[in-house]
């Protein structure tokens, strides 16, 4: 097996055994910080009937369900069974209009040709005051290739909220650069060696005191206007 090939194999076994946000923080600076952000923003906002569009393999599964009333789930493909809806973000015909109180789109908007679409789609199914909690990168290397589209400002994403018939409660930053250098080095140190046990454990500890809260930490000092911001978490409401 080449170094490539056992690279992408581990970064899959991450996110098998690493499937609860809980656990996952602490990969790397970049997936901390967005975790305390971001489960914030969904602890405050969800509610009711709620969907999770791009849900992926669910890592904030268990926070949301004990939030909301209905927990229904949307991906392209159904990578596990808990998928309810499989279908394009930018073509949710499956589902009805005014159908959810609340819902979700975490990192899932820079991997659609029409991310207009999409967002035009999520407000479709919304009820009339329902709430959105949406992320996306702004810092962030290539990943999910070929479809890797588009990278977002807060200023970008202000604008296609308000033309797509939202209102922007807060677009939030997450991280900074010392978030987005870290991220690098957790990907050096984890990557080549979570096939094996006893190592990955060790070095999984190491790097979250040593990798993971001291990048935090620097960008908390340094960082404080966000310029070099990991991505933006958004809270929105249908009106």
């Amino acid at each position: 097996m080449s170094i490539l090939e056992r690279l992408k194999r581990n970064r899959i076994l991450i996110n098998k055994e690493l499937t609860s946000y809980l656990r996952r923080k602490y990969f790397s600076p970049c997936c901390y910080a967005d975790s305390i952000v971001t489960s914030r923003a969904l602890a405050e906002h969800l509610t009711g009937r709620c969907i999770d569009v791009g849900c992926g393999d669910l890592p904030y599964k268990e926070l949301i369900e004990s939030k909301v009333d209905v927990y229904d789930t949307l991906d392209i493909e159904k990578r596990r069974q808990e998928v309810k809806y499989v279908a394009d973000i930018q073509d949710m015909n499956i589902i009805g209009s005014n159908v959810y109180d609340s819902a979700l789109c975490l990192e899932v908007l820079e991997h659609v040709p029409d991310p207009f679409q999409a967002v035009s789609e999520i407000h479709r199914i919304l009820k009339k005051g329902g709430k959105l909690v949406l992320s996306v990168p702004h810092l962030s290397r290539l990943h999910e290739e070929p479809h890797d589209y588009y990278r977002f400002t807060k200023y970008g994403l202000d604008f296609m909220f308000k033309r797509q018939g939202f209102k922007v409660i807060s677009i939030e930053p997450v991280g900074g650069f010392f978030c987005f250098v870290g991220h690098q080095i957790s990907s050096l140190l984890l990557l080549p060696v979570w096939h094996i046990p006893l190592l990955k454990s060790i070095i999984y500890w190491l790097n979250k005191w040593l990798v993971v809260r001291f990048c935090f930490f620097m960008d908390k000092i340094f960082d404080k206007q966000k310029l070099f911001a990991m991505g933006y978490t958004c809270k929105l409401e249908k009106i």
